[in-house]
């Protein structure tokens, strides 16, 4: 590059930032290193108005490239647990009976009541519910007339949505449900749930004594050999 040549890009680097541009934006525009934008225009002083705008758009780029980088985390995240998720999976492909009757049992050590009146189980997720009904249909040959379902709801949900969905998901018929229970709203309350089960927690029962006092010995069995 000729003198003048170098002389008109230094003067053409200082009417840009005279004018409000950034380095980044004068670099680019003039295709020079950022130390000689940097070494050219530092004795130039921007507006007040001028620096605010530069300041702007700074705090955007970041907010920008910061957020983009917590999108690249998130998706890497779902990918490893997706991962994690299907080799946890391929451990239990054939499940056998004796298998699925140790996890009714440790299931129901978890969320079924131990009052000597009957059995009884609650939880809010399907998948649960859907496996405990069908074991203690299979491994007790519990007859479909013995079951009974309730549901705790959030006021304002649909009672009408939730007893069908929960009838559907269980085949227990709705005229073998007990009065749905619905929980007021609290939302003057410190004690806010933020998470509200479309469909609410869901209970079974069966009210046989006998029942569930050999679950129970079940339960103790295991834990005595554990």
């Amino acid at each position: 590059m000729g003198n003048f040549g170098y002389l008109q890009k230094k003067i053409d680097a200082q009417n840009l930032r005279k004018s409000g541009k950034s380095y980044k934006e004068i670099i680019a525009l003039l295709h020079i290193p950022k130390s000689t934008v940097s070494d050219w225009c530092k004795d130039i002083t921007l507006t007040k108005q001028q620096q605010e705008k530069l300041y702007k758009c700074k705090k955007v780029g970041a907010l920008k490239g910061s957020f983009i980088a917590s999108q690249n985390k998130r998706n890497r995240r779902i990918i490893l647990t997706k991962k994690l998720f299907e080799e946890g999976r391929s451990l239990v492909v054939n499940v056998s009976n004796e298998s699925s009757f140790v996890a009714g049992l440790a299931f129901y050590a978890s969320e079924g009541t131990k009052i000597d009146k009957g059995c009884c189980f609650s939880n809010s997720d399907p998948n649960i519910i859907r496996f405990m009904i069908r074991w203690f249909r299979i491994c007790w040959k519990v007859p479909n007339n013995k079951f009974h379902g309730s549901i705790w709801l959030h006021e304002g949900l649909s009672e009408s949505s939730a007893i069908k969905y929960w009838s559907q998901l269980t085949k227990i018929p709705k005229t073998q449900f007990y009065k749905t229970y619905i929980a007021k709203d609290k939302s003057k309350s410190r004690k806010i749930r933020k998470n509200k089960h479309q469909f609410g927690v869901f209970s079974f029962y069966i009210h046989d004594i006998s029942l569930l006092r050999k679950i129970m010995g079940g339960i103790d069995g295991i834990l005595n050999q554990a």
